[in-house]
């Protein structure tokens, strides 16, 4: 009965910390290896100007390879000794009997893995600030995959709701044209803007709300704007749904993928075989969308 009253929670934006298979160290592990006796040659390039990666709450420090890594060490309650690589860095969890050169060593044998995964983690943050949006006149952002360029137009109101989207001509962007001073903040265009994008995240999630739930044989019966910092999407027995309403920076088809997944858990509460069964049901490509979902970079705000 528990699982029928927690929600499933999944998707998330940001990827979380990576963690691979733990790494036994028996209590008299040999010591460990000349520094870069089995890493590759370092270029010169990188001998004159290393990588670094430290994480904020390092403890330790080794070079691997071309690369200088500080990480965040803790012991604890452990068998093994485990690795996690996140937005801050590595981090090395491991049990209170192992020695610390066994836990350099350690690290040494996963350097491949932690060096790849650290480059990744780096290259995915300048990407996110890369597409960092300041909100002023002439601003673009993505609406529904497409380039949507800010025009501010203080003389109209629009109905009331303080915006509307002009069709671009050819491949050229959409204007959203927002009711808002010329001389205001980045704050109140940001906002304007905001408001106009959840609207239409409403509109559109309930839309392909209807469109897949009579396919999956399932019934929501409420949904809410999520703005959470982890999540796509969530789902609950009762039919409540929750979806992130920057899902519409994304094409079409990968909100569909995330609206199927989260109606696709009102009939199998985890991620089964079964349940990814349902899901492939109705998107068949939904493979190709979860990777697009996890390595687009999402616009900063």
């Amino acid at each position: 009965m528990r699982s029928l009253l927690q929600f499933t929670l999944d998707l998330f934006d940001a990827p979380a910390a990576v963690e691979p298979p733990p790494v036994a160290r028996p209590p008299e592990a040999p010591k460990p290896p000349a520094p870069g006796s089995h890493l590759p040659p370092i270029s010169l390039s990188d001998a004159l100007s290393p990588a670094s990666f430290v994480h904020p709450r390092a403890s330790r420090e080794l070079m691997l390879g071309h690369a200088r890594v500080a990480y965040e060490f803790t012991r604890g309650k452990r068998r093994t000794i485990g690795f996690v690589v996140g937005a801050d860095g590595l981090s090395v969890r491991a049990p209170r009997w192992v020695a610390l050169r066994d836990v350099d060593a350690a690290v040494l044998e996963k350097s491949d893995w932690i060096l790849r995964k650290l480059a990744e983690t780096q290259q995915r943050h300048e990407r996110l600030e890369a597409a960092r949006i300041e909100w002023k006149d002439g601003v673009i952002f993505p609406f529904l995959g497409q380039d949507v360029t800010v025009q501010l137009d203080p003389h109209h109101a629009f109905d009331g709701v303080g915006a509307v989207l002009d069709a671009g001509t050819g491949d050229g962007p959409h204007t959203l044209r927002l009711a808002v001073a010329n001389n205001a903040t980045p704050t109140q265009i940001r906002d304007a803007a905001q408001a106009w994008l959840m609207r239409q995240a409403r509109r559109i999630f309930i839309e392909r709300l209807d469109h897949f739930a009579p396919r999956l044989g399932v019934k929501w019966n409420k949904l809410s704007l999520s703005n959470a910092s982890t999540r796509w999407g969530s789902a609950s027995v009762d039919g409540a749904i929750r979806l992130h309403w920057r899902l519409v920076h994304f094409r079409m088809s990968v909100i569909d993928y995330v609206v199927a997944h989260e109606l696709s858990h009102l009939r199998v509460m985890d991620h089964s075989a079964r349940f990814w069964e349902t899901v492939e049901s109705v998107v068949p490509d939904y493979e190709v969308l979860r990777r697009q979902l996890k390595d687009e970079p999402v616009p900063r705000w």
